[in-house]
């Protein structure tokens, strides 16, 4: 099985690591594509009115211009540790023992719109690229990656289940066809429902920790639906590759 997750815009700072190596990460076959954006992203950094421009920074972000700078020779953390934000917040890795952080390594990814897909455990930079972002001089990022990320999943996750949590962003960056999706409802007193927004990323990481923290080995939708469930989640199966998260 592999869950992959949402990147966040924020990220936390520093790290233990060596610099970035291109050749540690997981899916060798997007490292062609990773060198030249991050060879464009570090050289954009030296133009700082450039960056605010492609990025969507506005004039207070000076400190993540100067993340993308130090590109390749800032120290790296797992990809686990190096996102934060609501959804990591729920899934709540620093929690995890050590036997249950091995479990997250083989068990997620993590789209990027830098990295296309790193796993859990690769180790990563802070980095400021948002999924709609266009480098100056090269295509929008969709364009970019959609030559050799779909493949590279279909390689990864051959036989697999896969769970999607991405956004669409990040998932048009590259699809997994057949992969199951996530979507968070709130159910109203009438009985309506709409789609929640600002718990959506929370709720999504708790389904996440719930199938990283499980002993089961899910091998079809039935089988998530009772990982979530007995985790505590409200789960409605809405199609054969969608599960309803009802709030």
């Amino acid at each position: 099985m592999l869950v992959l997750l949402p990147p966040s815009e924020t990220k936390s700072d520093g790290g233990s690591g060596a610099p970035l190596d291109l050749d540690a990460l997981a899916l060798p076959q997007l490292t062609k594509v990773r060198e030249k954006l991050c060879r464009e992203l570090a050289q954009l950094a030296a133009d700082p009115d450039a960056s605010r421009s492609a990025l969507g920074l506005g004039k207070g972000a000076d400190a993540e211009i100067a993340r993308n700078a130090a590109l390749h020779c800032s120290p790296t953390r797992p990809a686990l540790d190096r996102y934060t934000g609501v959804l990591y917040d729920a899934l709540d890795a620093p929690s995890f023992t050590k036997a249950q952080r091995a479990k997250a390594q083989a068990r997620l990814g993590i789209g990027s719109a830098l990295f296309g897909v790193v796993r859990a455990g690769d180790p990563i930079p802070a980095y400021r690229l948002s999924g709609g972002s266009k480098l100056p001089g090269l295509p929008t990022l969709q364009s970019v990656w959609k030559e050799v990320l779909p493949n590279a999943l279909r390689e990864e996750t051959a036989g697999d289940l896969v769970v999607d949590l991405r956004s669409g962003t990040y998932q048009q960056l590259g699809r997994v066809p057949g992969a199951v999706t996530a979507t968070v409802l709130t159910e109203r007193p009438d009985g309506k429902r709409t789609v929640v927004s600002h718990f959506n990323k929370h709720h999504k990481g708790l389904l996440a920790r719930a199938l990283v923290l499980t002993r089961a080995e899910p091998t079809d939708l039935n089988g998530l639906a009772k990982v979530a469930e007995k985790a505590g989640l409200r789960i409605e199966i809405a199609s054969p590759t969608e599960l309803l998260v009802i709030t």
